[in-house]
């Protein structure tokens, strides 16, 4: 692609994030917002949602979007996709982030959790991604985002389905990346670290060493923002990463160098 092509191409303005009224996924919302685009909030909670659309300036709300609904439901699912493309008039962005997770030693682990982490991290994501390619292919600049982690490349013996599921969505990123670039679809992944939000402050209280651990192992030595995650996301979805397709962005400060 030209420099001139480049340049011109116009960005894609319009996304539909799930898990996206909090953390990591509020981050990257804001970060899209902020380059010009609309976006669609898909979250569980109305309480939560409320709060997230308060994060905006009121002259901006206009071009937020709250979609209530489980991922792990494919009704709504299918409604997420729908809703969107109908008040934005198509979908040029998805960004696969709602995730859950379980903890504990691998043989205590009920085959129930192991399922619903699998659905909620992975199949809901390879779903989403499905409904969503009929617009994204005819947006001709679609973008798929799938949030990884790095458990997607480390082992967790206390999280295993969560290990399991992130290091599926890996493969889901280069395998979707291969089939769908004939269709105009870039897809690719970030790999956060350890990011500050309400999800991993809950943590730092329940695990007292865990934020010196972080610290001390991470060459920026602090934890990692969302709106730093976002920035990437915001990167990839614009005419810059026109060549980038079917990789892993690690957003970890470094930790991930480490041995």
């Amino acid at each position: 692609m030209s420099d001139e092509t480049q340049s011109t191409q116009p960005t894609p303005r319009r996304a539909l994030i799930t898990g996206g009224t909090n953390g990591i996924g509020l981050g990257i919302a804001h970060a899209l917002t902020e380059n010009g685009g609309r976006v669609a909030l898909m979250g569980r909670d109305r309480e939560r949602a409320a709060a997230a659309l308060a994060s905006w300036a009121p002259a901006d709300r206009e071009r937020v979007l709250v979609v209530a609904g489980d991922v792990a439901d494919e009704a709504a699912r299918l409604e997420a996709v729908e809703a969107t493309v109908a008040a934005f008039g198509g979908l040029d962005v998805l960004v696969n982030n709602a995730g859950t997770t379980v903890r504990g030693r691998p043989e205590d682990c009920a085959i129930k959790d192991y399922e619903t982490v699998l659905d909620v991290n992975l199949t809901a994501a390879f779903r989403m991604s499905q409904l969503a390619h009929p617009a994204l292919r005819e947006s001709g600049q679609g973008r798929v985002i799938n949030i990884a982690s790095l458990t997607s490349f480390f082992g967790s013996g206390f999280s295993l389905p969560y290990a399991v599921s992130k290091g599926g969505i890996v493969q889901l990123t280069k395998s979707l990346a291969l089939a769908w670039a004939q269709d105009g679809i870039l897809v690719n992944a970030i790999a956060p670290g350890w990011i500050d939000t309400d999800l991993t402050a809950a943590t730092r209280q329940h695990v007292p060493t865990l934020d010196r651990n972080v610290v001390d192992r991470t060459p920026l030595h602090r934890w990692g923002t969302p709106a730093e995650v976002g920035s990437v996301a915001a990167f990839l979805v614009g005419p810059g990463a026109s060549f980038v397709n079917g990789t892993v962005i690690t957003v970890d400060g470094g930790y991930s160098a480490s041995i």
